[in-house]
């Protein structure tokens, strides 16, 4: 057992670390430099920049920890510097595919061609109805037209003429009638009536009847090649318009040609625009909206209304340049961050639109997703985000593993519809993905996604803690210095920044650390900065950033007054003053928000003669936690191991958290609930004038645990209300001496021999300070002194050992 001189109460130096503002080598934060990139994160930085470097597939990054460490600004502010060093990438264009509507095409440019094209091409249709009507309407095509008429309407008139003349010989005419044409007989040219006809011989009406069926089956002859010879003229015709078009949109895309003649699919896109205008020459001149062959799909339209399709010709539209990705006004690599990851808003959507009771879409209604916008770039998303997004984690996975971007809509991809609908041409994806996510949800994806392992291969471990030197404190108060600019806040003092940093240590809960949580630092300089100008100062001094801790804790503590004022008024019983058997002062920290405070709670133990059980109520009730009761099992070992190595533990005990309604966690009240069990064993009454933290192992070592300064706070607010005697005080383990960061009303009350707090390290040390009594050390024989504790104990158990064996089979 440690002597007595270990159990010695704490110096206020020990209590709580000073930052000395004379130590600080300058006035105020004006005269210090900006921080050089990022404090204390050398680790995640370096994951960072080797995902980015890293080439291979599934070399994305998950950048983990808290969010209070600026991890999206950090990550942000690393791609940016490495975006800017790398080239542009390559523009997305969609185009119509002539041969397949359903099916458009994807085109790959040079940042800023995409949209050169897109222009060239607007420019381009709004001069082309025009110029084809233009050259339709020029006397050059017209007599190519008339030509062409003339060539196919030649033959017909030939044989006419040779049936005319055969029928002038033979004294017949060719006629029309409301029936046709027909054969006539004839006299210099002039047919002959019915009345004339008659008065003719027998003989020249059997020769003119003869000519008239040999001329009118001849006639018939020529009528039946009229058909043809029409098809054969309108052939023509339409050969001459294509020509005439062909050799219009040639020249109007000559110059759109030699722009863009190394890329052998714009070329071949220019191409199947020109026969495709040829092709449809007559829609484009002659006003037609040309709902077929237009390009756009129609599906079935939902109930009630919605925008209607732009203004503008469906046979036009088809010849676009839809540019999803446009890269001219940048020159180097994009970093994206999607703050609302949808499935569409990943990998794209396809919009439609009502058009006549249908809803219609084309490839110019292809909208980018953030995979297209951050390709050969950087895209940043929240993990959590992503996966509370229906189909976005899976969307997300699918374009990682395949490498590259499928667009579908989200019932295509479920394979909920059969909708007919485009089917854009899938696109590479080579950019990297960053995740940011808590530690926590890298865990539950490494450990429930297969493919998780396989996609993010980085992990980007942001810590939110560095350690203090004097190094470290020189380059926070830098920190300081560039959030101050950054947020245009007055110049901080050196008191202030002093008082700053000391803050810090008490967020990190570690006088060898300080926290780079830095939105918590930034609200705490606003609000300095905030106070500092109430008091119309010009500079922020630690009298500032005191007042700023203050009011904070004043708005966000009326739970714990509401606590601590339920203590007082003795509805809540805790005893701070006396001694009580199985009765100890134990602490616990309740958090609401980011706001923890201490609470002393009331641990009571009771024995009785039994099996060697301890019933943990808490966890009877389902109101203790596994870490709880695991203390409780741990506590019963240490007692077994000490006390019953020759004997049974022939008692029955309980113990229990009083007066508390809500769920108990933690092993950190375990010593509190070993030294309850021991004074209820030994019959030895515990002081209720000090409490204890800590958990206990199995060799009754006492281990540190956390929230201390708020327990030991909150034990003494409660004590200071009540009057402060000079007894009364705080036991704490002594693996927690280096995360003592009490408030100034703790030291100043220590200071003056008003309130204590001891660093324990054993079970021992903490019953003789609770006790006043030795516990006593057990001589060669396993024998401990008449007058201690564990004698008191041992004798206890001896007796219940005794009157089991007597009872026997009586107490089953």
């Amino acid at each position: 057992m440690a002597g007595r001189d270990a159990t010695e109460s704490l110096e206020t130096a020990a209590l709580r670390w000073r930052c000395d503002p004379e130590e600080l080598d300058f006035e105020t934060t004006e005269d210090l430099e900006d921080v050089p990139g990022v404090v204390g994160q050398e680790r995640a930085t370096a994951a960072l920049e080797f995902g980015m470097e890293m080439e291979g597939s599934g070399f994305h990054v998950f950048a983990l920890g808290p969010e209070e460490t600026k991890k999206r600004a950090i990550v942000r502010r690393l791609l940016e510097k490495r975006a800017a060093e790398e080239p542009a990438p390559l523009d997305l264009c969609y185009v119509n595919d002539f041969q397949d509507r359903h099916r458009p095409r994807a085109l790959r440019l040079p940042a800023g061609r995409g949209a050169d094209l897109a222009r060239a091409m607007r420019h381009f249709l709004e001069e082309l109805r025009p110029s084809l009507k233009e050259a339709f309407e020029s006397e050059q095509h017209q007599a190519r037209v008339e030509a062409a008429k003339e060539e196919a309407g030649q033959p017909h008139k030939e044989a006419m003429e040779g049936l005319e003349k055969r029928a002038q010989e033979r004294d017949m005419t060719v006629i029309r009638t409301p029936q046709g044409l027909g054969i006539a007989p004839a006299r210099d040219g002039e047919v002959l009536s019915s009345d004339e006809v008659e008065e003719l011989s027998d003989e020249k009406k059997e020769e003119l009847q003869e000519a008239a069926l040999e001329l009118q089956e001849e006639l018939q002859e020529i009528l039946k090649e009229m058909p043809r010879r029409k098809r054969k003229a309108r052939k023509l015709v339409r050969e001459v318009a294509r020509d005439t078009a062909r050799k219009v949109v040639t020249q109007m895309l000559a110059n759109v040609r030699r722009a863009f003649e190394e890329f052998d699919q714009v070329q071949t896109f220019l191409e199947e625009v020109v026969e495709d205008v040829v092709e449809n020459t007559r829609q484009l001149t002659e006003n037609d909206d040309g709902e077929q062959g237009s390009g756009q799909v129609v599906v079935q339209a939902p109930d009630g209304g919605g925008p209607t399709l732009p203004e503008e010709d469906p046979v036009l539209r088809r010849y676009r340049v839809n540019v999803l990705v446009d890269h001219s006004n940048t020159d180097r690599a994009p970093v994206v961050f999607e703050d609302h990851p949808t499935y569409q808003n990943l990998v794209g959507r396809i919009e439609y639109l009502p058009r006549m009771g249908s809803l219609v879409t084309d490839f110019n209604l292809i909208k980018a997703g953030a995979l297209h916008r951050a390709d050969g770039g950087y895209l940043i998303l929240d993990a959590r985000h992503v996966l509370m997004e229906i189909l976005a984690w899976e969307g997300l996975k699918r374009a990682l593993r395949s490498g590259e971007i499928r667009i579908e809509t989200p019932r295509e991809a479920m394979g909920l519809v059969s909708t007919v609908s485009l089917e854009p041409e899938p696109v590479p994806f080579t950019g990297k993905v960053i995740l940011l996510g808590s530690r926590l949800l890298y865990d539950l994806l490494s450990d429930f996604d297969p493919d998780f392992g396989e996609l993010i291969k980085v992990a980007a471990d942001f810590d939110d803690r560095i350690d203090r030197s004097q190094e470290s404190v020189r380059l926070y108060a830098r920190l300081v210095a560039t959030l101050a600019r950054e947020a245009d806040l007055r110049p901080f003092d050196r008191t202030a920044v002093a008082r700053i940093i000391e803050r810090s240590a008490r967020l990190a809960g570690d006088t060898e650390k300080l926290t780079v949580r830095t939105r918590k630092l930034i609200d705490l300089l606003r609000e300095s900065s905030h106070w500092a100008g109430k008091d119309g100062a010009d500079t922020v001094s630690g009298d500032h950033v005191r007042r700023a801790i203050e009011e904070w804790e004043f708005r966000s503590s009326r739970a714990r007054d509401r606590v601590h004022e339920a203590i007082l008024r003795e509805t809540i019983l805790i005893d701070t003053e006396g001694r009580r058997e199985g009765q100890v002062n134990g602490l616990s920290v309740l958090q609401l928000g980011e706001f923890a405070f201490g609470r002393p709670v009331r641990i009571t133990a009771r024995v009785r003669l039994g099996r060697g059980e301890v019933t943990d109520i808490e966890r009877e009730v389902e109101l203790g936690g596994p870490i709880h009761s695991k203390g409780v099992l741990i506590l019963f070992g240490f007692l077994g191991q000490r006390f019953a190595r020759e004997r049974p533990l022939a008692l029955a005990a309980s113990l229990v958290f009083e007066q508390s309604y809500t769920g108990v966690e933690g092993d950190s009240a375990s010593a509190a609930e070993l030294v309850a069990l021991l004074s209820a064993i030994a019959e030895t009454p515990i002081r209720q004038d000090r409490a204890l933290t800590g958990s206990i192992n199995q060799h009754g070592q006492i281990q540190a645990v956390g929230g201390l300064n708020e327990k030991i706070e909150g034990f003494f607010a409660i004590c200071r209300e009540r009057g402060l005697t000079g007894d009364q005080g705080v036991i704490v383990p002594a693996a927690n001496r280096k995360h003592l960061m009490l408030r100034q009303e703790v030291l100043d009350a220590v200071e003056a021999g008003e309130f204590h707090v001891w660093a324990v390290g054993t079970i021992d040390q903490a019953m003789e300070l609770l006790t006043d009594l030795p516990m006593g050390e057990a001589d060669e024989e396993g024998h401990y002194p008449e007058d201690s504790l564990n004698a008191r104990v041992e004798r206890r158990l001896a007796e219940l050992a005794d009157l089991w064996s007597e009872l026997g089979d009586d107490t089953g």
